[in-house]
């Protein structure tokens, strides 16, 4: 019994205390083992108190070489310099971890792209003893990333110039065809002999082409958001009303058209001519996906989260391929034959929708169908009188014209001239300021993109010195590509004819000119 005594007496450690030695043991040989990792400690204050072998491989230094250092030497200076060690484990003690990915250094000086954690380390009484610090290099995985995105790049680089290419390649192809009929119109008029009948077929044709040639243009401005738009507030219930009586007209009797609005629509503030060409151009799209004949729907309805109106348009056509449909709002991007479309009609939709403050969506299924929609934002305003500003101006108002262009300028002498106005021009901001002093005029309307000062500079100083001098920019952008603020300043969209000239005279409040009810 005494022998059974003294060997229990010189037994070792209890089982439980063995057993948490030997799995303490256990998990330091697999924390040691570990080379992917560099797992270590850090005391409240930042500094290395054990360092395992993958710490090692990474950051290149020794256990003997980092204990008792600061972790914030494998930050980089400007890491260092803006506090972002200190604020590691501010944000590990505050969250209950830290994580980040970022550039750090290892022992010769090379970077390394790091993905690291910090967890705060708590004793069985709660007190905190420190920092439990894991880092992986993962800067294959960033190399790769940054590869991938330098493609991505290059790809869409090379998709621009490919959309560029067949942008001017479309309006090549569009103007010339434009340019054929004003070229061979201007010639037959040459002829001595011309019957009157003959003449004025040809000035129609030459006056109509040039209208298709603005057209064109606007359609590229509003592509790029510089169309100068002319926004106004809209019921934009009764607008759709009278477009679809227009289309169920139009369209054929092939085509059934069906409206679909909201009892309480919002309204929206938007250029209405522009917008009746976007739907229109969705509508003529709709009709030529449904040459047997189809339903196009016109919907609108609000959008609460968002805060913007969407009208869609629906047909029942033979719809897109996902390829074409990811290429649909692209400039002269069309699948109809040669001659048969400009491949400009969505695009003008996207531009008109972005520079209005929305956007454009499209969904398509083949073999049933394409909706598009103009998502618009909601206004507040109220709806404005229709009524057009008479355009009766009092004779002899004194007029400064800036222009650079010879042309245009002459252009916009005569028109000037047979509104009754005494002319005086100017070919810059700067001669136009000089022939300002001393001399009163009534009114200055000024091209905006000159050499030197341009229009917006010469009107803000104008304001300056002259409060009272009303300024009309004459522009085929519109106000915010030319730095003007929106209502700063009165704009005259180029191209533009006598009656737009003196529409846009009669608005900026000349002395004794009618004013608008």
């Amino acid at each position: 019994m005494a022998e059974h005594d003294a060997g229990m007496s010189a037994s070792p450690e209890p089982d439980g205390k063995r057993t948490l030695y030997q799995t303490e043991l256990h998990f330091r040989l697999l924390v040691q083992a570990v080379r992917d990792y560099a797992i270590y400690m850090l005391d409240p204050d930042g500094y290395v108190v054990n360092w395992n072998v993958g710490a090692q491989v990474i950051k290149g230094y020794s256990e003997d070489e980092i204990v008792g250092q600061h972790f914030s030497r494998f930050y980089t200076p400007e890491d260092r310099a803006a506090g972002e060690p200190a604020r590691a484990l501010q944000q590990a003690l505050k969250a209950g971890k830290y994580e980040r990915e970022g550039w750090r250094v290892r022992k010769s000086g090379e970077r390394f792209w790091a993905n690291v954690l910090i967890d705060p380390v708590y004793d069985e009484a709660g007190k905190h003893i420190g920092f439990a610090k894991v880092t992986r290099d993962v800067t294959e995985r960033k190399q790769a990333e940054d590869q991938l995105e330098e493609t991505r790049a290059a790809l869409a680089q090379s998709q621009k110039l490919l959309a560029l290419g067949e942008l001017a390649g479309g309006i090549a192809h569009d103007f010339n065809n434009l340019m054929t009929v004003v070229r061979g119109s201007a010639e037959l008029l040459r002829r001595p002999d011309l019957p009157e009948d003959r003449r004025l077929r040809y000035l129609d044709a030459i006056t109509a082409t040039a209208d298709r040639a603005a057209r064109l243009t606007g359609h590229l401005l509003a592509f790029s958001r510089r169309q100068p738009l002319k926004p106004e507030v809209l019921d934009l219930a009764r607008q759709l009303t009278a477009f679809a009586e227009m289309m169920s007209r139009m369209l054929g009797s092939t085509i059934q058209v069906r409206l679909d609005v909201h009892p309480e629509l919002w309204r929206v503030e938007a250029d209405p001519a522009q917008l009746e060409t976007a739907l229109l151009n969705v509508a003529i799209n709709a009709r030529d996906a449904m040459p047997q004949g189809g339903i196009l729907t016109i919907a609108a309805t609000n959008l609460e989260s968002e805060d913007l109106v969407c009208v869609a348009l629906t047909d029942t056509g033979g719809g897109m391929s996902a390829e074409v449909m990811e290429r649909a709002f692209e400039p002269f991007f069309t699948t109809k034959p040669v001659g048969k479309g400009t491949g400009l009609g969505l695009s003008q939709i996207h531009g008109f929708a972005a520079q209005t403050g929305g956007r454009a969506e499209i969904d398509s299924v083949l073999g049933q169908g394409t909706t598009i929609r103009l998502l618009l934002p909601r206004t507040q305003g109220t709806p404005v009188n229709g009524e057009r500003v008479p355009t009766e101006l009092p004779e002899g108002l004194k007029i400064l014209l800036v222009e650079d262009h010879d042309d245009v300028g002459e252009f916009a002498r005569h028109l000037l001239e047979d509104l009754h106005c005494q002319v005086a021009s100017a070919t810059s901001g700067e001669q136009a300021l000089s022939m300002l002093e001393g001399a009163s005029f009534d009114a200055v309307i000024t091209d905006v993109i000159m050499p030197g000062m341009s229009g917006v500079e010469l009107a803000r100083r104008i304001r300056e010195r002259m409060p009272g001098l009303p300024v009309l920019l004459a522009s085929g952008y519109s106000a915010d590509i030319l730095s003007a603020e929106p209502g700063e300043f009165h704009l005259l969209a180029k191209p533009y004819g006598r009656e737009e000239l003196a529409q846009a005279l009669a608005r900026i409040r000349l002395p004794g000119a009618p004013v608008a009810a």
